[in-house]
């Protein structure tokens, strides 16, 4: 079997496993938070007695359920009891995996642009590595640092680190792998948060519990600490595994401030809907999350152009640079890639005209391809397939 077409079914499965595991983990995510800000104080004196702090009635599928949170532990250790954390060991590993296949064994492809930075891949594989694990640092000593103290102090450093990773991702790295690693880093401290602190949290009040011990409350405080920051982070997170269908987000000349303006609104857009489960409606937060996302729209916008001099050029004048700068992508039987990405079939005037559009956005709007600029296309080349969409792609 081809190795390339190998390599294809393997970020196909990878990319799937990962959206599995990761709807499991985000949906446990958002339903725990949303549990702990809607539970009421019981009213059941017993309830009471046995250490419970709060409960809530729901119905679901027919069933009635009533879970119950205590205090501290409850006076005995049930037989059996569940752990969450296969959800997100599962949803980092399939990442990682698929970060691998995709970008570090195509790093020429996807994470060098020469335009950028004159890296080798090894170099680019290096520095996406590097950003993962220091990204998974900052973020434990800013938390060790300011545990118990003030967290809006926290949330202000953290994002300036990262808004100094995304400039610095942006600057070293293709638009397209910066905006990727930035997620991973982030996600990648999100998953060492439960590896590292709320499971080993959790054992050690089970084996206090075993011994016939009152577990320490710290324990407990720390692992909610870090699971409420992963609450916070799932929707940059998620926009940062998206933003490669997007490239007007990356391409743009200050991309870096670009993705810190969409983190952060999804970071106050996420602040609302926390603070609605406790009753409180804060419609200050989702408003300037909104805003943000208006003057980032505002700012990617495409400039209008100067109509061109001379005669509007036709399909036979603009396929010369198409099948220099595209073809070898964007064919039948492709020399880049295994596969044309999107389908999108170049190789004839027939399919240059049928994809004019497309054309247009990617090449000139976007800019974003060909990708990284890996075959050197011009501006005057590009202002030439302007000029053929503005006079009616002409065939």
């Amino acid at each position: 079997m081809d190795s390339a077409f190998l390599l294809e079914w393997v970020t196909l499965l990878l990319r799937w496993a990962h959206l599995i595991t990761g709807i499991a983990w985000i949906g446990a995510s958002f339903y725990f938070v949303w549990l702990d800000n809607s539970l009421s104080p019981p009213t059941d004196p017993e309830l009471v007695s046995k250490g419970v702090g709060g409960e809530l009635w729901a119905v679901h599928g027919g069933g009635f359920y009533n879970p119950q949170k205590y205090l501290l532990a409850p006076p005995r250790l049930p037989a059996h009891l569940h752990w969450f954390k296969w959800e997100a060991y599962s949803t980092w590993l399939t990442g990682i995996g698929l970060l691998t296949a995709l970008y570090y064994l195509q790093a020429a492809t996807y994470m060098v642009d020469p335009a950028v930075a004159g890296l080798s891949p090894a170099q680019a594989v290096g520095i996406g590595v590097g950003a993962l694990v220091l990204g998974w640092v900052v973020y434990d000593q800013l938390c060790r640092l300011l545990m118990g103290r003030s967290q809006l102090l926290f949330a202000a450093l953290y994002f300036a680190f990262l808004a100094l990773a995304a400039w610095s991702l942006t600057h070293l790295l293709s638009g397209r792998a910066a905006f990727v690693h930035l997620g991973a880093m982030i996600a990648t401290a999100m998953s060492a948060n439960v590896y590292f602190w709320i499971i080993p949290g959790q054992r050690i009040i089970v084996q206090a519990m075993r011994r016939g011990e009152v577990p320490e409350a710290i324990h407990g405080l720390r692992a909610k600490q870090r699971s409420v920051h992963n609450n916070y982070l799932t929707l940059p997170v998620l926009f940062c595994m998206i933003s490669n269908h997007y490239a007007f987000t990356y391409t743009h000349p200050q991309a870096w401030a670009v993705l810190c303006g969409i983190l952060l609104s999804g970071a106050l857009i996420r602040h609302f809907f926390n603070l609605r489960h406790k009753g409180i409606v804060a419609w200050q937060y989702p408003s300037a999350g909104v805003a943000l996302l208006l003057l980032v729209a505002i700012a990617t916008a495409p400039t209008a152009r100067q109509a061109g001099r001379g005669p509007a050029p036709r399909v036979a004048d603009i396929e010369p640079i198409i099948r220099a700068r595209c073809v070898a992508c964007h064919a039948a039987s492709p020399t880049l890639v295994p596969s044309a990405p999107a389908g999108v079939l170049l190789d004839t005037p027939e399919r240059i005209a049928a994809q004019a559009e497309r054309i247009h956005q990617q090449a000139v709007v976007l800019k974003a391809m060909p990708m990284g600029n890996l075959t050197g296309i011009t501006a005057e080349e590009r202002a030439r397939l302007a000029a053929w969409h503005d006079a009616g792609a002409r065939p």
